[in-house]
C-alpha cells in the first residue's frame, strides 16, 4: 500500500511538472534582467542605444504566447480538405482583383525577381486576405518572450535582434510593429530577420514598409521567393524548383500545395472550387 502511496505521489507530481513545463520553461520573473542583457548585446552588434531603448522600452513577457507555442497541434487536414476551404470562390474572386488592380507593378517585379502575379498574389490572399487580417500583437514582445524562453531561445533571440535593426534603419517603429504570435508581420507575415534580408522599398518612398505599401509587400516576397531558388519561367507545380521555393515560405506540404493550386487557377482565371493537384 505503500509503495501504491510513494508511486501515486510520483505520477502526481510528474503529471504536475509536466503541466508547468507546458507553460513555461523558464521563470518570468528574471525576464527583465534577461532584456536589459539582450539590450546590452545588442549595442555590442552595432544597434543604435536608442533603437534598443525604444524597441525594449515596456515590453513585458507574455505568457499568452508562449500557451499559444506549447498548444500548436499537428496540422491534421487533408490537401483537399484545406485547399477547399482556403480558395474559396471569394478568395479567387478577390485575388482576380488584384492581379488587375496591380497589374503594372506585378508585371515591373516579374521582370525584375521573375515571380509571376498569380503567385504573389495568391500568398497575399492565403497569408492576410489581401492584408486585411495581419495581427494585432506586439512584435517585440512576442519575439522577446519566445527568445527568453528556452524551447527556442536562439531562433527567436535572432529574430528579436533583427526587430530592433528595423526599428533602427526606420522601416518600421515599434508602435507599428504588430502582427500574430510568433512575430509575423506585414501583409504576407515576414518574420523580423526575414524583413532585414528580404524586405525592399519598390514604391520609392525612401523605406520597406510590408504593413501599408503593396507595392513593397509584393516585391518583397519576390525577393523572399528568388531569394530560394526561384526560377525564371518555370512552372510552380508540385515537384519543381519553383514549388520548392515555395515550400521555403512554407514548408507544410498541405499549404505549399494550396499556394501553388491558387496560383495556378489564378494564372488560368479560374474561379471554380478548388481542386486536387
Amino acid at each position: 500500500m505503500q509503495a501504491f502511496m510513494r508511486a501515486s505521489v510520483l505520477a502526481a507530481a510528474l503529471l504536475a511538472a509536466g503541466q508547468a513545463s507546458a507553460a513555461t520553461c523558464r521563470d518570468p520573473a528574471g525576464f527583465e534582467k534577461w532584456l536589459d542583457d539582450i539590450g546590452q548585446e545588442a549595442v555590442a552588434q552595432g544597434i543604435s542605444a536608442e533603437a534598443v531603448r525604444q524597441g525594449l522600452s515596456g515590453v513585458t513577457f507574455d505568457q499568452s504566447v508562449i500557451k499559444k507555442d506549447r498548444g500548436q497541434g499537428v496540422f491534421k487536414q487533408s490537401f483537399e480538405q484545406f485547399s477547399g476551404r482556403m480558395i474559396s470562390p471569394g478568395r479567387l474572386r478577390g485575388g482576380a482583383n488584384q492581379l488587375k488592380r496591380h497589374a503594372a507593378t506585378l508585371a515591373r517585379i516579374e521582370q525584375r525577381f521573375g515571380v509571376p502575379g498569380p503567385v504573389l498574389v495568391a500568398i497575399w490572399g492565403l497569408e492576410t486576405d489581401f492584408g486585411a487580417v495581419r495581427g494585432n500583437l506586439p512584435v517585440i514582445r512576442s519575439v522577446a518572450t519566445l527568445a527568453y524562453d528556452c524551447r527556442r531561445t536562439e531562433f527567436f533571440t535572432g529574430h528579436l535582434f533583427d526587430a530592433l535593426r528595423i526599428v533602427d534603419k526606420g522601416d518600421l517603429s515599434p508602435a507599428e510593429m504588430r502582427g500574430a504570435w510568433a512575430g509575423e508581420m506585414g501583409q504576407t507575415q515576414f518574420m523580423p530577420s526575414s524583413y532585414v534580408k528580404y524586405a525592399i522599398d519598390f514604391d520609392g518612398d525612401g523605406r520597406a514598409d510590408l504593413l501599408r505599401s503593396p507595392a513593397d509587400v509584393l516585391a518583397s516576397t519576390a525577393n523572399y521567393l528568388k531569394g530560394h531558388g526561384w526560377v525564371r519561367g518555370g512552372d510552380w507545380a508540385p515537384g519543381s524548383q519553383n514549388f520548392e521555393a515555395i515550400r521555403a515560405w512554407n514548408k507544410s506540404q498541405v499549404y505549399s500545395r494550396t499556394i501553388a493550386l491558387y496560383a495556378s487557377k489564378l494564372a488560368g482565371g479560374d474561379t471554380s472550387a478548388a481542386a486536387s493537384q
